[in-house]
């Protein structure tokens, strides 16, 4: 049988695009073993394409007992041994195994990161037979044609083995974490309650808890203290314009009044103009931190939503490799290809054309390196298939952002008018661009506010129409969004560009958060306020800081994994001896807090028939179908119950309706729309809808 070199591949699309580059014809066949997808084709010499699942391997216990920790033995194993969900893997490692038994040569052509290099050599070494000691690298950052044909033909000798010691220390300590700190607060709350919860917590999940927490403790203790400011309303030449004090602030409300008095039935007087001209550079290109923060700011979408859909766009050879913390674009990306590809989409034809003219094309860069990949790019490349919303969106934010990082700088003008009031100063401020330079290009995701100022000059009276006074009272800092949260993340270096959206979403699975201006709720405090009173230096942000550091470093090759593992054992040993010792308690207290979240989960809001009770989800013993009651029925006072839909999740909304003022829910049903409903049936919006709805009707 002939022999042909095996090529290695994270996903199926992935395959697909390999192969299609590679091969002399660009047309490969397609081929299905067990199920399982790949591809031959030809070129120097037979290829054969066979993709991955993502991680085939995990870490599992040498024990079989999921109540026992602490835990400090461990093996990699197949996924499929490791849990019951993924017994579809199992034949896809055994395709490749057979796969592998004719070929004379391997390379990996999974991504080229951690993770990925973690996957290709895991496969490479257990089921490839030891292949990963002679197996070479592709490394490329886009799925397009040339580039990959570059990284076939200019592989690197050998797999980055440094990369995949780290990704193994990563996976090993975020491991060791996770299954004994989950299992002893799980364990705890089991032995108490008798039931079975997942309570987990883990090296960076525990930290960003802790985050949220200190931000909501300070919220509900904040004491809101009063204070005052002052702004003038002006009449300046027929056109009406608000002017703030000079101070944005006022401690007292003496001093306040005083100014107030001062000022009353005074004209004003234009003291001073100053007028100033400044530039404003392009933003940097996309690195995946700012990229879901502005997809966040600009459509709502979630870290996990962004990273997910940037992901598929990748796949799909539409943009570059997006897991990067680069915001650099090296010239070997061939911004002119790219470019000239873009220019044949009629939606960047004329800003394009403006930026191939001119005579240098240079992007403006951030500090940030990445030494895998560049920054987030649009390859230029057409989409072969309909995209759906949110890939337009962010497939069209990418290519404006890049865009604009080559464009000329904007130029901003700020003037400012001090009107002075019997010696008091009032401060009439003007924004204007006067030169769009690379705004013109990140349309419509620019953040620009125009104040346009009467033409207005020096020693100009103008007329006071009235002195306003304002009694404030100071606010607590807002809570957390989840892009901000991850922002808060990677100022604070804990986590990896891969793993914060993760971790985030977790948090909100185990109902420790909840709603989008994130709350913690009393399970999350329970669990944080367990993990600080018994063992303080598991969500300490220094130490995870330090121990990302020292995983960094084994990268670079000045760290040993050994070390690594050892330090970790170190500070979890004593730390698991005390969460045991005190398991009865932690139990207790972590089982009332279980209680209560799934009853917060229940509760709608106040009953509105006697406005004592609160109504919660129930289900009829008779029927099992679900209706919101009041709890007053229990006490024989209140017999108030509504329909509830019986497909789909819902989620109490904690506010209400605002036209009736009844509680509201939301209503999600899987792969399907998802929909606000009032539990009033005489809601008088739900008599518009459905009078707008015969109209449409009888048309």
């Amino acid at each position: 049988m002939p022999t042909y070199t095996l090529i290695i591949t994270e996903k199926p699309d992935a395959a697909k695009h390999i192969a299609t580059a590679l091969d002399t014809n660009q047309n490969p066949k397609k081929h299905t073993l067990n199920n399982v997808p790949y591809y031959t084709a030809q070129r120097d010499k037979p290829l054969t394409i066979v993709p991955a699942l993502g991680h085939l391997y995990t870490i599992t216990t040498e024990t079989k007992n999921r109540n026992q920790y602490p835990v400090f033995t461990y093996k990699w194993t197949p996924h499929y041994q490791a849990e019951k969900n993924a017994q579809h893997t199992k034949t896809w490692l055994e395709t490749i195994t057979k796969l592998a038994e004719n070929a004379d040569e391997f390379i990996d052509a999974c991504d080229y990161d951690t993770e990925g290099s973690l996957i290709g050599y895991n496969i490479l070494k257990h089921a490839c037979n030891n292949k990963h000691q002679t197996a070479k690298r592709m490394k490329y950052s886009t799925l397009t044609q040339n580039e990959l044909q570059q990284a076939y033909t200019n592989p690197q000798p050998h797999l980055d083995f440094q990369q995949i010691e780290a990704g193994l220390t990563r996976h090993e300590v975020d491991w060791l974490y996770g299954i004994n700190l989950t299992r002893a607060l799980t364990t705890a709350a089991k032995q108490h309650s008798g039931q079975y919860n997942t309570l987990s917590t883990g090296r960076v999940q525990g930290p960003t808890l802790k985050f949220l927490a200190t931000r909501e403790k300070t919220i509900k203790t904040f004491i809101p203290t009063p204070y005052w400011t002052i702004k003038a309303q002006l009449d300046i030449n027929g056109q009406p314009f608000e002017a703030p004090y000079e101070k944005e602030t006022i401690q007292t409300k003496e001093e306040a009044n005083n100014i107030l008095n001062d000022c009353k039935q005074k004209d004003g007087l234009v003291e001073k103009i100053s007028v100033k001209q400044f530039q404003q550079p392009p933003p940097y290109p996309f690195d995946l931190g700012t990229l879901q923060t502005e997809a966040y700011r600009l459509f709502g979408y979630t870290p996990k939503q962004t990273a997910n859909t940037a992901q598929h766009l990748y796949l799909n050879a539409l943009i570059s490799y997006p897991r990067t913390n680069s915001q650099k674009l090296p010239p070997t990306i061939n911004y002119q290809t790219i470019l000239q590809n873009l220019n044949k989409n009629p939606q960047y034809k004329q800003l394009t054309a403006e930026l191939l003219a001119k005579p240098q094309i240079t992007p403006n860069q951030g500090p940030e390196q990445d030494p895998a990949h560049p920054a987030i790019y649009p390859t230029g490349n057409q989409p072969e298939k309909t995209l759906t919303n949110p890939e337009k969106n962010i497939l069209g934010l990418i290519t404006r952002r890049f865009l604009s990082t080559f464009a000329e700088p904007a130029t901003k003008q700020t003037i400012k008018a001090t009107i002075s009031i019997n010696q008091h100063h009032f401060y009439l401020i003007g924004k204007q661009t006067l030169k769009q330079g690379w705004q013109h290009y990140y349309e419509p995701y620019v953040r620009s506010t125009e104040i346009i100022l009467p033409p207005i000059k020096e020693g100009q009276l103008v007329t006071v129409k009235k002195i306003i006074l304002e009694d404030k009272f100071t606010k607590p800092p807002p809570r957390y969004s989840p892009a901000s949260i991850l922002k808060k993340m990677e100022q604070q270096q804990i986590g990896t560009k891969a793993t914060r959206a993760d971790i985030i979403q977790t948090l909100y699975n185990r109902k420790y958060t909840r709603n989008e201006r994130i709350t913690v709720t009393d399970l999350g405090f329970e669990v944080l306020t367990t993990l600080e009173k018994h063992c303080p230096t598991i969500v300490s942000i220094k130490l995870t800081r330090q121990l990302e550091e020292k995983m960094n470093r084994i990268q670079l090759n000045s760290e040993k994994r050994e070390n690594v593992l050892a330090d970790t054992v170190k500070t979890l040993k004593p730390a698991l001896e005390r969460l045991k010792e005190n398991e009865k308690t932690i139990g207790e207290q972590l089982s009332n807090a279980l209680r209560k979240s799934k009853l917060e989960e229940r509760t709608i809001g106040t009953c509105p028939i006697c406005r004592t009770g609160t109504l919660i989800i129930l289900y009829s013993r008779k029927t099992g179908k679900r209706f919101a009651g009041c709890t007053s029925y229990f006490k024989g006072t209140c017999k108030a119950s509504f329909p509830l839909p019986q497909k789909g999740i819902l989620k109490p909304l904690n506010r209400n309706c605002q036209k009736c003022g009844w509680s509201m829910i939301h209503v999600k049903t899987i792969g399907k729309r998802s929909w606000t409903l009032c539990l009033n049936p005489a809601c008088p919006l739900k008599e518009e809808r459905r009078k707008k709805l015969g109209m449409q009707n009888m048309q």
